[in-house]
């Protein structure tokens, strides 16, 4: 089955907690948050996008310089460019990065941040925008003749790279938890992700995509990601205490943010964050150790829920997102690079291990019963 940890790409210190201490990029922090989760097992970073934020495309290409085995999520809003030349941009980073990039397609869930940057377009537009959008993109990684496209948002004709991926073509991630999300992620994303919610929630969800992907005719769904932010303690009433520590410092720092950033904290627009919300009026703790007053002090925003514990709880809280079905677990905690040693240190080694068991349990019944298929077999045909 095999297991995959995403970390969050820093440009620089400020997050929920802080502000930052230096510039917006960083280069000297981003390098060292980067090999943080390089040296301690983790699979790939997310290069993260906002309007006002430094391109990530750049920033990545920087990484990828520096070193040798960490892979990359790269966030892209196709409001920002056409297609075809994103396209190449993407297979120059997979070149730089020697086969080790994915892309992760951003419809876009703040009208105010798509507007600074030219978007006025419904969110139904932008999601079918987005699905003309991968699909350009995947012929362009592919095809090696000239094609066309003529579509209600793009239309060119007669179009060839010079440049291609490394290898095979990234992975297309995708995220949203609208209708119109369901429909255009599931039939054209290799990855979609969603945010950290209670068990049986995110089984709706898994289940939600699945159908999608049935009725836009493929054989099967997309890998799930869920995304949380792990709180670790030695002990329980250590992890706790830094919960309430922390949760203290997120509302501090919302109220001294202007609401054009942080937008409206009760009635967010987009449907994940409209959902992290619903949850946490019905509750502040679900399951092992899913928490979710960061989400409720921060509007839902982006990865808010928390998973708080010891490293043993926490694992065994990812273990049964697992049993779900979920392929990819993405973690980002409060202190970035501390959190980010913690949890590759001591959550990392538990869930990899226990996974490696599960799949050598199950290769071995397999086995077995493949074994006792054959003597049955046998015997009838000795009969």
């Amino acid at each position: 089955m095999g297991i995959e940890f995403l970390g969050i790409a820093g440009l620089n210190d400020g997050g929920e907690t802080q502000a930052r201490s230096g510039a917006s990029f960083d280069k000297g922090y981003t390098l060292r948050f980067a090999r943080a989760h390089e040296d301690n097992g983790w699979d790939r970073i997310l290069f993260a996008y906002h309007s006002g934020s430094p391109d990530p495309a750049t920033a990545a290409a920087f990484i990828a310089s520096k070193l040798d085995h960490i892979k990359i999520l790269l966030a892209h809003r196709p409001n920002v460019s056409y297609p075809t030349y994103a396209a190449k941009v993407f297979a120059t980073l997979d070149q730089i990065s020697e086969g080790r990039l994915n892309v992760h397609f951003i419809t876009g869930g703040s009208t105010a941040d798509q507007a600074a940057e030219g978007d006025f377009l419904s969110k139904d537009e932008r999601y079918a925008r987005t699905g003309e959008y991968i699909r350009i993109v995947k012929q362009a990684w592919t095809s090696r003749e000239p094609f066309g496209f003529d579509g209600e948002h793009y239309r060119f004709e007669n179009f060839v790279s010079d440049v291609w991926p490394y290898r095979e073509r990234p992975e297309v991630s995708f995220g949203g938890s609208s209708a119109a999300a369901y429909a255009i992620g599931a039939a054209e994303a290799d990855i979609y992700a969603v945010w950290g919610e209670p068990l049986v929630n995110t089984a709706e969800q898994i289940q939600t995509i699945t159908d999608a992907a049935e009725a836009a005719g493929r054989a099967g769904r997309p890998r799930i990601q869920v995304a949380f932010r792990p709180i670790l303690g030695a002990t329980e009433q250590l992890a706790w205490e830094k919960a309430e520590s922390v949760l203290s410092r997120i509302e501090a720092r919302a109220g001294s943010l202007p609401s054009s950033f942080v937008g409206d904290l009760k009635n967010p627009e987009n449907a994940g964050s409209q959902r992290l919300l619903s949850i946490a009026e019905r509750g502040d703790r679900y399951d092992r150790a899913l928490w979710t007053r960061p989400a409720a002090v921060s509007g839902g925003r982006g990865n808010s829920n928390a998973l708080v514990g010891t490293p043993e709880t926490v694992a065994a809280a990812l273990l049964d997102y697992v049993d779900l079905g979920v392929d990819i677990l993405s973690a980002r905690g409060y202190d970035f690079v501390n959190d980010t040693i913690d949890f590759g240190r001591y959550v990392i080694p538990i869930v990899r291990e226990e996974v490696a068991r599960r799949d050598a349990a199950a290769a071995k019944t397999a086995a077995a019963a493949s074994d006792e298929a054959k003597r049955e077999a046998h015997h009838r045909d000795a009969a």
